[in-house]
């Protein structure tokens, strides 16, 4: 599996890219694996303000229904329309054209409370 050491990564399975004060949001490689084949996600495009911890969206999968949880507080400035009429992109390319959305990040201090790539790896047992 795959897990790029540029990224922040969560508990949860969501991880984080951060490009000066923006982030970008998805699910890890081994999230989606879990979930299996992804056949929609519901990211209200009403929400302009995610919180760390809480859910601001749900992906389906073929096995389950799952929360997409905020890395960290911040201002979503972009939602990925692409996976409206692809969900399968979050299969296909997690770390790239599967993202979920964008964000100006609020609270930069929260970035401390995320794992690395290898402490990641430890917390899934790789």
């Amino acid at each position: 599996m795959n897990f790029p050491e540029n990224l922040k990564y969560t508990k949860e399975h969501e991880w984080l890219a951060v490009e000066g004060n923006t982030g970008i949001i998805g699910i890890t490689e081994y999230a989606q694996g879990e979930l299996g084949d992804v056949v929609f996600v519901d990211i209200d495009p009403n929400v302009k303000n995610i919180v760390s911890g809480a859910a601001f969206g749900t992906i389906e999968a073929v096995k389950t229904v799952s929360d997409i949880y905020a890395p960290v507080d911040g201002k979503i400035i972009e939602i990925n329309s692409a996976l409206s009429n692809s969900p399968e992109l979050i299969n296909s390319d997690p770390y790239g054209t599967g993202w979920m959305v964008k964000i100006e990040i609020t609270n930069p201090s929260q970035l401390n409370d995320l794992l690395d790539a290898g402490a990641y790896k430890n917390l899934i047992g790789q």
